[in-house]
């Protein structure tokens, strides 16, 4: 019985080892996923699992619970040796280990994407995965509760600022979300005025949201300097030290929560680990049949589809083009390469991935969105509405599209839930205190997190 080893266990991963599942016969092959995380994370779902609108454990889906007949490991390949057809494994416990394959699916995505600023690794967190959504969330929550016990001035200021860094969807999303949520909380304290929220959003080209065209993109501009955000465009963020944030425009400001979404960069497992041939930008080579290699030089029983690999685009207009690396195109990859991979191993011809764009839609905060097909362009509370149904539809399992659901009929009835629990990322502070024991400062405590969430970013394959 031959082995399909799936490194990584993300969007495409996911639905590789899922569609697998039910489509390969008894004992036709063995399955096996590596990932670090029990979970898939609905990326989608993060803006609104900053705001309160789905909870956190809505947005992972488990993959124990829904690969009932798939091998996982939790742990990471750190090198991938296919002329061996070898990867080495470093679990979450133990020491590393060679792991044998027969068939390899490279679904490793991609990481995100951090630059030398001074600042940002020790005070910046990213919005890639569910933990820092909720430690977003949370931390605005606290920072109003700590405002909301200070007089007026520049501490307090500072708490009630915050800077997202980066345009694009990401970028864009979670900041409207989080303006809207902030929008709403304000009201709930009497001690502190909707003037003095202050919300920054710095992109470094002249527009924001590149996926779509020039108007909406103005529109959304608009839009979200109506409600109260700062938009700097044409600005780079060149100083984040103990968060008084210095922009290249020459303004200068104290913000106690600074996210960064600046976008993905090539996994360093696939750039750096692998005799897998990979393009200049460290993406891996992969054919329109998401086979990895070129048609002249096709590499056997070697797969790659998602964020880490430059797939063809042949939707596209320009010749060379390779598939952006969203969503979208993840979870269509992996139901397909499911497809070809049980079509090689029954001696059939796999297929070419083609897939037209269904248009780009994004949540702009509680009732306003955008969305854009081609020419067709829907703004405010329809738009909105489209991105939730999509979006209920897309999640995969009955099981999740049920739970988010729930919450958001919840939402409706009651308003979002405002209960700030920072105070789980340190679960032993109340012990410590109990027993007399000294207590680590919080920014200190900050610090360390923040650090370590982006040198996780950058370590993950």
């Amino acid at each position: 019985m031959r082995t399909i080893l799936i490194v990584g266990g993300g969007y495409a991963g996911f639905y590789t080892a899922w569609k697998l599942e039910r489509k390969l016969r008894r004992g036709e092959a063995r399955v096996i996923v590596v990932d670090p995380r029990p979970f898939m994370t609905y990326q989608p779902f993060l803006p609104e699992v900053v705001a309160g609108s789905v909870e956190a454990r809505h947005a992972a889906v488990s993959l124990r619970r829904h690969l009932k007949k798939t091998e996982l490991i939790a742990g990471r390949v750190t090198r991938i040796d296919h002329a061996h057809k070898t990867v080495t494994v470093r679990p979450a416990v133990g020491d590393s280990y060679q792991l044998d394959y027969d068939i390899i699916v490279v679904t490793a995505g991609a990481v995100t994407r951090t630059l030398a600023i001074p600042g940002v690794t020790e005070h910046a967190i990213g919005m890639k995965h569910v933990e820092e959504a909720v430690a977003i969330r949370d931390r605005l929550l606290t920072a109003f509760d700590q405002a909301s016990g200070l007089p007026p001035g520049p501490l307090r200021r500072k708490l009630l600022t915050v800077t997202f860094v980066g345009g694009g969807f990401s970028g864009v999303e979670g900041f409207g979300e989080l303006l809207a949520l902030a929008k709403a909380l304000v009201r709930r304290y009497p001690e502190l005025s909707p003037d003095e929220l202050s919300f920054h959003l710095v992109e470094a080209r002249g527009r924001i949201l590149p996926e779509v065209t020039d108007k909406p993109g103005e529109w959304v501009v608009r839009s979200l300097k109506k409600r109260g955000g700062q938009v700097h465009l044409n600005a780079q963020l060149l100083s984040a030290i103990d968060g008084h944030v210095v922009l290249s425009t020459g303004e200068e400001f104290d913000s106690e929560l600074i996210v960064w979404t600046v976008g993905n960069a090539a996994n360093p497992m696939v750039h750096n680990h692998t005799d897998l041939p990979i393009d200049q930008r460290g993406l891996l080579v992969v054919r329109i049949d998401l086979r990895v290699g070129t048609d002249e030089a096709p590499v056997p029983d070697a797969w790659g589809a998602g964020d880490d690999a430059a797939v063809p685009d042949l939707a596209a207009e320009r010749p060379g083009a390779a598939t952006v690396p969203n969503a979208q195109h993840a979870v269509r990859q992996g139901k397909l390469l499911a497809k070809n991979l049980i079509a090689t191993l029954r001696g059939r011809e796999p297929k070419p991935y083609v897939h037209h764009s269904l248009g780009v839609v994004a949540t702009l905060g509680l009732g306003r969105g955008i969305f854009q097909f081609r020419r067709l362009v829907i703004r405010g509370f329809p738009a909105w509405l489209m991105h939730r149904g999509y979006h209920v539809l897309a999640v995969p399992t009955w099981e999740r599209k049920f739970r988010v659901l729930a919450v958001w009929v919840t939402a409706v009835a009651f308003g979002r839930d405002i209960v700030s629990l920072t105070s789980v990322q340190h679960p032993r502070e109340a012990f410590l205190a109990g027993a007399g024991l000294r207590v680590p400062a919080p920014d200190q405590r900050a610090g360390a997190v923040d650090a370590g969430v982006l040198a996780g970013d950058a370590r993950r394959p």
